[in-house]
């Protein structure tokens, strides 16, 4: 592994070496702040480097987003037979131009720079000359050199008696450990969720989405576990490198959006406030319609149980026409009438019959 990376880690420890002698000029040159911003400034100039391929990246999520209605046809229609799933696959690919492995670009760019970082900061808490640096004194400078407190090289898991050659203890090492581990792991999932929340067309439901829903999961889960075998320097390299992706993809999904997502609806918002938005006239005349028929629209308002039951129970108004309807009836009623339908209904009360209905048959026995 040395032999293949040896280049990389020369190329590496000569970056840090001139950033150092810069912040030297500011900073004490056996400080953590001159160290540590040297490795800020490594994590700049190679992300600076990678925005070609992070462009790539934006574009190659897109383009998977958009094809994955297509993909699941494919896999639903060709599901018994993988061989021809995967030629089918292949000329969709390679119809639409669209590569797979695009969206890992920047990571896979990145890996070597970052494994080579790590055994330069191993060699260095080892006390072990690398690369460039060949001077001793420059070696055990960038060993002892302590950020809020913990040495660059040391790790969580080291023991007590190696954070003590180092010239610190081992409750600074583990509380900065851990702080920064967990601000990698927020910064992570905060970059994942700004991507499935803001820059992805939530109308259309596809399998990639739900990849990408658990992603945002596993990655933070994976950089906890491992982070506590990094090195502080390295721990410093990977919150810088997931802060500057959380900018840079803050400022692209905000001047470039994916179509139908929910930044694409927030800046079209901001252009037409601007009046930098062409539109079909027939678009602005029919949203203009809706937005005055949801103003014009009037829900009632909700009564409480205690109003409801008052206003069920209050009597009712009688208006004019009822009053003499109902007076003309009782004029119209003549005492016989009234003493004929009495007798009646007292004839038909003792006889059991029912008014208006079939008669009851009587019992047998009372025959």
């Amino acid at each position: 592994m040395d032999t293949i990376l040896n280049p990389l880690y020369y190329a590496v420890s000569w970056i840090i070496v001139q950033f150092h002698s810069f912040f030297s000029l500011i900073f004490n040159k056996d400080s953590g702040a001159a160290w540590g911003l040297s490795i800020v400034s490594l994590v700049v100039l190679i992300r600076i480097c990678l925005i070609p391929l992070f462009v790539k990246q934006i574009k190659a999520t897109r383009n998977m987003q958009a094809l994955q209605p297509k993909m699941k046809a494919i896999q639903e229609r060709y599901k018994s037979d993988k061989q021809r799933q995967s030629e089918e696959m292949m000329k969709l690919y390679k119809e639409t131009g669209t590569n797979p492995l695009s969206s890992c670009l920047p990571i896979l760019a990145q890996s070597p720079f970052f494994i080579s970082l790590y055994q330069v900061l191993n060699k260095i808490a080892g006390g072990h000359t690398v690369g460039v640096l060949d001077d001793q004194a420059l070696v055990d400078s960038a060993r002892k050199a302590h950020i809020f407190g913990a040495p660059i090289a040391s790790k969580f898991m080291d023991n007590a008696s190696k954070v003590e050659s180092l010239g610190a203890t081992l409750t600074d090492v583990r509380v900065v450990t851990v702080i920064m581990i967990v601000l990698m792991s927020l910064s992570q999932f905060y970059t994942q969720r700004q991507l499935m929340t803001k820059n992805v067309d939530l109308t259309v439901k596809t399998p990639f989405m739900q990849q990408q829903k658990m992603l945002m999961y596993v990655f933070p889960i994976m950089f906890a576990v491992f982070g506590i075998n990094f090195p502080v320097g390295v721990l410093v390299y990977w919150l810088t490198t997931n802060v500057w992706t959380l900018g840079q993809q803050m400022f692209v999904i905000r001047r470039n959006p994916t179509p139908g997502s929910l930044a694409f609806q927030q800046r079209q918002e901001r252009l037409r406030a601007k009046g930098k938005l062409k539109e079909d006239p027939a678009e602005v005349e029919a949203r203009k319609a809706v937005e005055a028929a949801r103003a014009a629209r009037q829900q009632p308002k909700r009564q409480t149980k205690a109003k409801r039951q008052v206003a069920g129970t209050a009597p009712q108004a009688t208006t004019g026409s009822e009053k003499k309807t109902t007076l003309e009836k009782q004029q119209g009623e003549q005492p016989g009438d009234a003493g004929s339908k009495q007798a009646g209904s007292s004839r038909s009360a003792k006889s059991g019959q029912r008014k208006g209905g079939p008669q009851r048959p009587k019992h047998p026995s009372k025959k």
